[in-house]
């Protein structure tokens, strides 16, 4: 029976190490493509507010189950306590994903601390709000960020990122229709290490003048949105590829991509219309709210 034990304990150490050897490489096999766009030779895959299918959204567990599977980037949200401390949650209240009510900003971290998350079928489950501080010291090396709904914060979310040294790990999205030049009018000059994403609405005259107003960062990662298919912006878009930058391309709704999504690729077996589709038209990233199946479709390719 000792013999057995030792066994046993020697495989899941054996196990363990393996899976972390595993997962660094997805992190380190992430870095490099979103270092050298120009010859990345696949598309990564972002979690939209995690596994939220298997967890609570935004929630540590849901950032681990995300790493779990390999996914590539994390895509959160956050709002703004009482106390002005940032806290991950999509919407402004906490009504719809905590067993309490009220807006974020009515109550100060203690108290959203003791809240508790509800999963994706809307039960209370232990899971409790984690601040943007905490989820990022627990992804620190282990996977890309992605911080969404964070504009109105933005010094804040960019002195955090100083703080805990991770320009190289984390994007922020930029509202759509914001120009660098009214960011920098709004925010002042931003750091030259911290990452962009700004929001690019394709359907929507000047696109080419906001995507250009960002060519002086190198870093920069442009989230392309559409409700109907713009071949020629899409041709636009590969040249922007072409110069080094990132794209980004959604397929959680269909009104992101014109009805290229998620639900389409599995519902309708559909992927080569959906992601395949996105791939070809030079996505870098692709954010769905299936990234098991997505992951699993791009290793196939």
């Amino acid at each position: 029976m000792r013999n057995f034990k030792i066994i046993f304990i020697f495989l899941t150490l054996l196990c363990s190490l393996q899976l972390a050897e595993a997962q660094t490489s997805v992190y380190q096999k992430t870095k490099q493509i979103l270092n050298n766009p120009k010859s990345a030779d696949q598309a990564l895959v972002a979690a939209h507010r995690g596994d939220w299918r298997n967890a609570p959204e935004n929630s540590i567990q849901s950032l681990e189950n995300a790493i779990a599977i390999g996914a590539h980037i994390y895509e959160l949200d956050v709002q703004l306590s009482k106390d002005s401390v940032l806290y991950l949650m999509h919407d402004k209240t906490i009504d719809r994903t905590t067993n309490m009510k009220g807006k974020v900003s009515d109550y100060t971290c203690a108290e959203l601390k003791t809240f508790r998350l509800r999963n994706g079928l809307g039960r209370v489950t232990a899971h409790t709000i984690p601040s943007l501080e905490e989820f990022m010291r627990s992804s620190k090396g282990r996977i890309f960020l992605n911080i969404d709904k964070g504009f109105q914060h933005l010094q804040l979310v960019v002195q955090l990122i100083q703080k805990l040294q991770m320009q190289d790990e984390v994007y922020i999205s930029i509202d759509a229709g914001n120009s660098l030049q009214d960011l920098e009018q709004k925010f002042g000059k931003f750091p030259v290490d911290i990452k962009l994403m700004p929001i690019i609405n394709i359907n929507k005259d000047g696109y080419k003048e906001l995507v250009e107003s960002y060519f002086s960062r190198k870093s920069t990662m442009f989230q392309a949105v559409f409700q109907q298919e713009n071949e020629e912006a899409f041709d636009y878009l590969k040249q922007v590829r072409d110069k080094g930058y990132l794209l980004w391309y959604n397929s959680l709704w269909a009104s992101l991509c014109a009805g290229r999504d998620d639900d389409r690729a599995v519902e309708q077996n559909q992927p080569d219309e959906t992601w395949g589709w996105l791939i070809k038209k030079g996505a870098h990233v692709i954010q769905s709210d299936r990234p098991i199946t997505l992951l699993h479709y791009i290793e196939d390719l």
